[in-house]
C-alpha cells in the first residue's frame, strides 16, 4: 500500500518514493539522496506470511506489533484492543495530564455542584442539581457492567468525596475512585488507574451541549398515521346516523 511505503521512507530517514527511473533526458538515473538508511532488512516467515523487516531504522525510532490468534474474530479483536490502547497513550501525551478513572471525576464533581447549588437562591439550584446528580450516571453505569450492588458502591465512593472536600485532614480521598474487581472503592492514582485529561473534559462538553440542545426543543409535531378505516363499515354508518 501506498501509505505504507510512505511510512517506511520517513522512518528510513526522508527517503522519496520513486514512481520512475526516467530523467528529463529520457535516460535512467537514481539520485543517492533517494535513499534512507537502516541496519538490517530481512525476510521473515511468521506463520503463513512472508514479511520484511526493516531493524535499526536511522530517522527515528519505529515498531510494527504482529498478531496472531485462533481465527479473523480474535485478530479482529486484538486489533481494536490495541488500537484503543495506543489512542489513550496519544491522548494522554496530547494533553500532558492525567485524572483519576473508576468514577472518581465524576463523583467529586457531584459532590461539588451539590453543594455550590445549596448557594444559591434562585431556580438556578434545580438545574445545578440535576446535572449533579447526571453526574453519577458514569459510576453506576460502570458498577453495574462489573454486576456488583451499585448502590452501595456509589454511597461509599461519594461519602469519601464529600469527606475530601469538607474535611482537610481528608484532602487524600480526592483520589478515591471504584475497584471493580475486588467490589470496594480504592486510591485509583496509586493504582494507576488514570484517565486522559483531554478526553474527560470532551465527552462531559459534549455530553452538556447534547443535553442543551434537546432542552432548546420546545415543540414537538407529530404526524398521525391516516386511518385506514372503511367508511362504509358498520361502525362508521352507526356514528354517521345512516343506520
Amino acid at each position: 500500500k501506498q501509505w505504507y511505503q510512505r511510512r517506511v521512507a520517513i522512518t528510513a530517514g526522508g527517503a522519496a518514493l520513486v514512481a520512475s527511473l526516467s530523467n528529463l533526458e529520457g535516460e535512467e538515473s537514481f539520485e543517492p539522496s533517494f535513499l534512507g538508511a537502516a541496519d538490517e532488512i530481512c525476510q521473515t516467515r511468521i506463520c503463513d506470511d512472508e514479511l520484511i523487516i526493516i531493524k535499526g531504522t536511522k530517522a527515528k525510532p519505529a515498531a510494527s506489533i504482529i498478531l496472531r490468534g485462533a481465527n479473523d474474530i480474535y485478530v479482529d479483536e486484538m486489533d481494536r484492543s490495541v488500537h484503543d490502547s495506543l489512542c489513550a497513550v496519544k491522548r494522554v501525551i496530547e494533553s500532558k495530564a492525567v485524572v483519576p478513572g473508576g468514577g472518581c471525576v465524576e463523583a467529586a464533581l457531584s459532590i461539588y455542584l451539590e453543594n455550590f447549588a445549596t448557594s444559591l437562591g434562585s431556580r438556578e439550584q434545580l438545574a445545578i442539581a440535576e446535572f449533579a446528580q447526571a453526574m453519577l450516571v458514569i459510576p453506576k453505569t460502570l458498577v453495574v457492567n462489573a454486576a456488583k450492588d451499585s448502590t452501595e458502591l456509589v454511597a461509599k465512593l461519594r461519602a469519601f468525596h464529600n469527606a475530601s472536600q469538607t474535611i482537610e485532614a481528608k484532602r487524600a480521598f480526592k483520589w478515591i475512585g471504584l475497584d471493580l474487581e475486588n467490589g470496594k472503592c480504592r486510591d485509583n492514582k496509586d493504582a494507576g488507574v488514570l484517565e486522559p485529561a483531554m478526553s474527560k473534559i470532551k465527552s462531559l462538553k459534549f455530553a452538556t451541549e447534547a443535553a442543551i440542545t434537546i432542552l432548546r426543543i420546545d415543540d414537538m409535531i407529530k404526524i398521525y398515521q391516516p386511518s385506514k378505516e372503511d367508511p362504509n363499515s358498520y361502525a362508521n354508518a352507526v356514528r354517521e346516523g345512516r343506520m
